[in-house]
């Protein structure tokens, strides 16, 4: 659905989850993939904590990101509606209302990497996502995802996401292109009959003989961030993280960094990465689990291009990158761009507290595999050693 209004002599066209993207919605500029800032409403109902307060305290105390004066100026203009009709700035919210709030929209930009296609079946779609984009709409994200870019630059949609990969992780990314192709797999995954593998550059000389770590994982939803928790089973004490157990094979070191192959077990959140911290040796470049001297240390020996520039003892793998090169993209204009007078993020492209200059992580996925099928995701270039 799309409604009009006019605002300022400029009428404004609002979106919501059923407009869906388009090529032209992105825009490239110095490496990295923007979307172009759109009108967006965002719809809410009157939690029962809520009800009783005013319709700007709500929005000052529950939603901080923007600032107070802000939310006077959007329900003075009509930009914040309740049961779709304005209200003034002391209305008291009932609960079950709906709330309206229309937005000009700035999504967080992505790194200008192409979404590789890499097999297509009639009910089975599988890509390369490129580190820095989410699988699907959530938070800030809808049209910077990899479903968001397939449906703009490839005309596919729909597609259902058959697993997860952490936004800055990259790699094989399965997709259904129906209900019931999607619900199989996932039948599959919860029997545990898919076999998962990744591999990641971690720090230092990783042990050659196969490590197997079978320790709990406990995410901490406010800090976004796991921990691993050990204890005594037996002991009495009941343990809050989530069984976990990932298996490390080494495949290439140069005695600095190694290229480790990491097939997990289990699926738990941040599990692969804050098992291998838990190993002593954590992906290098992961800041989230490194510490300021193993930080010090993930910057050694590497090139510009974030190839650790020493020999392998690993026979070739493929140079393959899945990450299409930035330099393809036509670095777009941005002045056409209107600029909304409500807006807390214009005239800039981003939102603001982004940081321009995040990277990968260096953890690909490289192959699932279930029963009659395999599907697999070329090394990226990180992943030879030389």
């Amino acid at each position: 659905m799309k409604r009009g209004r006019e605002e300022a002599d400029t009428e404004i066209v609002w979106q919501t989850p059923a407009n869906p993207p388009e090529r032209g919605d992105y825009i490239f500029r110095k490496g990295r993939r923007h979307v172009r800032p759109y009108y967006f409403e965002f719809i809410s109902h009157v939690k029962k904590r809520w009800a009783g307060k005013t319709i700007v305290d709500l929005f000052a105390e529950e939603f901080k990101g923007r600032p107070y004066d802000y939310y006077v100026s959007a329900i003075k203009s009509g930009r914040i509606q309740v049961d779709g009709q304005s209200v003034s700035v002391s209305y008291i919210v009932q609960s079950s209302q709906k709330i309206s709030h229309f937005v000009h929209r700035h999504e967080p930009p992505a790194m200008a990497l192409d979404v590789s296609i890499l097999h297509k079946e009639p009910d089975v779609l599988t890509v390369c996502k490129p580190a820095s984009v989410p699988v699907h709409p959530c938070g800030q994200y809808r049209k910077n995802t990899v479903v968001g870019i397939l449906q703009a630059e490839h005309g596919l949609s729909p597609l259902f996401p058959v697993h997860r990969l952490d936004r800055m992780v990259s790699g094989l990314l399965i997709l259904a292109r129906t209900a019931a192709k999607a619900d199989v797999f996932r039948q599959q995954i919860e029997a545990g009959m898919v076999h998962k593998e990744y591999i990641a550059m971690v720090i230092g000389l990783f042990p050659e003989e196969e490590q197997v770590v079978n320790v709990n994982v406990n995410y901490n939803a406010r800090e976004g961030r796991s921990s691993v928790e050990e204890g005594d089973r037996d002991g009495g004490t009941a343990l809050k993280g989530k069984v976990a157990c990932t298996k490390f094979t080494r495949i290439s070191t140069n005695g600095t960094h190694s290229i480790v192959l990491c097939e997990p077990i289990t699926g738990r959140t941040h599990q692969i990465r804050v098992h291998l911290q838990y190993t002593g040796h954590p992906i290098a470049n992961d800041a989230l689990y490194l510490s300021e001297i193993v930080a010090d240390r993930s910057t050694q020996g590497k090139t510009a291009g974030g190839a650790a520039a020493v020999n392998s003892d690993h026979s070739p793998i493929s140079n393959f990158s899945c990450n299409a090169d930035s330099d393809e993209y036509e670095e777009n204009s941005c002045e056409d761009l209107s600029i909304d007078p409500l807006c807390t993020n214009c005239p800039n492209l981003a939102p603001k507290g982004y940081d321009e200059q995040e990277e990968g992580l260096w953890l690909h996925c490289v192959k699932y595999s279930g029963p009659g099928w395999i599907y697999e995701c070329p090394y990226p270039d990180w992943a030879s050693l030389s």
